[in-house]
């Protein structure tokens, strides 16, 4: 199929383009009736996203999660003006759920299944304004076959949501700026609030979403260029009010939390430019087949791409340069922009029949099938590196007795051990002895210990010793006054090693 040429340059919406590929000849005749562009990839996404969507155990992150949510309303502010105010809102509607759905593995998931669900339709939905059904329709398989929907969809974090938030957002400003007939000025507000409402619920779930900004403010001085006679800047601006009302004051306490949130995180490097696609969508054949198609895509319609072109590389940019200077670049922060690759991809895929574009895009599910099979062991990062907190759970719960002591090495770490036997034993976990200070109690997501260990042990005959990595010699491997105290008089009895962990039943 030829994309014509000689169509005006401008899109329904007033942005620059055309619908480049409006049907495609083997489409089918047009009386057979035709299912929302939306439905196919909504229902491919939920079943891939579905599939085994318990298989991984929470790793450290959703066990973060995990403890925020299921903390009272007062503890978990006190968490936000501490460590974690820029995820903050997400745990309190984590928290909300958790009180009707529960703790589950499925359960704590089960938000971003639907996250990424809608954003598969809203990606098919927003390629067919833009660009025409097939091309649309085309995206959103992509995107629901790419590893990266099924990794952000089986994860307790905010990264799904703020992807569907993306793109919601955007498609409602495509639909904002699109000239409406006259006196349709009431439709006019409601489009624009709710463009309001989704940049604001954006900017709450993820901070680093927001660089999607200057990508709509192209698009928007590019309509108003268009269409002098509409008022556009104005109610575009008014929209971002909101925004800045809410999300002002979330950055100002996170910019504090900065240097300790992210103390983890390496200065960005040229190198990771190259490596991002792979990172993004969880397989680098996978991450070059989509970056191969896009390019091809944004060829072929020229100045039409521009809006997916710009949401993608602008904020791929923006955070590339801070990451330069601060600590900031981590490849899943940016998984937001990965539907609009999906969308100039569906552009390339649709200037072919319609059999040979849907084979390409099974060509993508299949190559993404070791990412798929990987990434349900595991979201630790190599696949190879499970932590089994499951594990070490069991077997501390088979062997403990009433009076057992637990204790864990190191403490402050980001593995967080005490979060992954706390979820998988509950209240049947052995008594942690070196507390003084809880995680909701200090407003952190780890415990204050016993300044001197020795005399919060004297009473302990038998301690569960759960240490990060693999150690032959556990007592060994405890530094500090918590091994001296450890080692004074007691004795390893048997060691497990469930991947990624040391178990120790040490005793006097």
């Amino acid at each position: 199929m030829q994309h014509p040429t000689s169509r005006s340059a401008v899109f329904p919406s007033g942005l620059p383009g055309g619908r480049c590929c409006a049907r495609l000849s083997d489409m089918g005749a047009r009386t057979v009736p035709q299912p929302p562009v939306w439905l196919p990839p909504a229902l491919l996404a939920l079943a891939v996203t579905l599939t085994d969507v318990a298989g991984a155990q929470l790793w450290r992150d959703e066990l973060a999660t995990w403890s925020a949510a299921t903390r009272p309303l007062g503890d978990l502010v006190r968490l936000a003006g501490t460590i974690d105010a820029a995820t903050g809102p997400y745990y309190l509607l984590m928290h909300l759920w958790v009180a009707g759905a529960g703790d589950s593995v499925a359960a704590l998931r089960l938000p971003a299944v639907l996250a990424m669900t809608t954003t598969a339709a809203l990606t098919a939905l927003l390629g067919a304004r833009l660009y025409g059904r097939p091309a649309g329709l085309l995206a959103g398989l992509l995107f629901a076959l790419l590893p990266s929907t099924s990794r952000y969809g089986q994860e307790a974090r905010p990264y799904a949501l703020a992807t569907v938030l993306a793109v919601l957002a955007t498609l409602v400003l495509v639909t904002a700026v699109a000239p409406s007939p006259e006196g349709r000025r009431t439709g006019d507000r409601i489009r624009w609030a709710g463009y309001a409402a989704a940049l604001a619920a954006l900017g709450l779930t993820h901070l680093v979403a927001l660089t999607l900004l200057p990508a709509h403010a192209v698009a928007v001085l590019v309509a108003r260029r268009r269409h002098p006679d509409r008022r556009i800047l104005g109610p575009w601006l008014l929209a971002l009010v909101p925004m800045v009302l809410l999300v002002g004051p979330l950055v100002w306490v996170a910019h504090g939390q900065h240097a300790r949130q992210l103390d983890w995180v390496d200065p960005a490097r040229p190198a990771d430019l190259a490596a991002l696609a792979g990172g993004l969508t969880q397989s680098g054949v996978v991450g070059g087949l989509l970056v191969g198609l896009a390019a091809l895509g944004a060829a072929t319609v020229g100045r039409s791409a521009l809006l997916p072109g710009l949401a993608v590389l602008l904020p791929v940019l923006l955070v590339f340069a801070v990451g330069v200077l601060v600590p900031l670049w981590v490849p899943r922060y940016l998984v937001f922009v990965v539907p609009f690759g999906c969308l100039l991809a569906g552009v390339a895929l649709a200037g072919v029949p319609f059999l040979p574009a849907l084979t390409i895009v099974a060509l993508a599910g299949t190559l993404g099938l070791p990412a798929q099979a990987a990434l349900r062991r595991t979201h630790e990062w190599p696949r190879s590196a499970v932590v089994d907190y499951a594990g070490a759970a069991e077997i501390v719960a088979d062997g403990q007795r009433p009076s057992d002591a637990v204790v864990y090495s190191p403490r402050e770490s980001w593995l967080f051990l005490d979060l992954g036997l706390a979820y998988h034993l509950g209240d049947n976990r052995p008594q942690d002895v070196l507390v003084t200070a809880s995680p909701a109690r200090r407003g952190d997501l780890w415990a204050a210990e016993c300044a001197r260990p020795a005399p919060c042990l004297t009473d302990a005959d038998r301690v569960w010793l759960v240490l990060a990595g693999r150690h032959d010699d556990p007592l060994a491997a405890v530094p500090g006054a918590k091994g001296e105290a450890l080692r004074d008089g007691r004795m390893v009895e048997q060691v497990w090693h469930p991947s990624g962990l040391t178990v120790a039943l040490v005793r006097r």
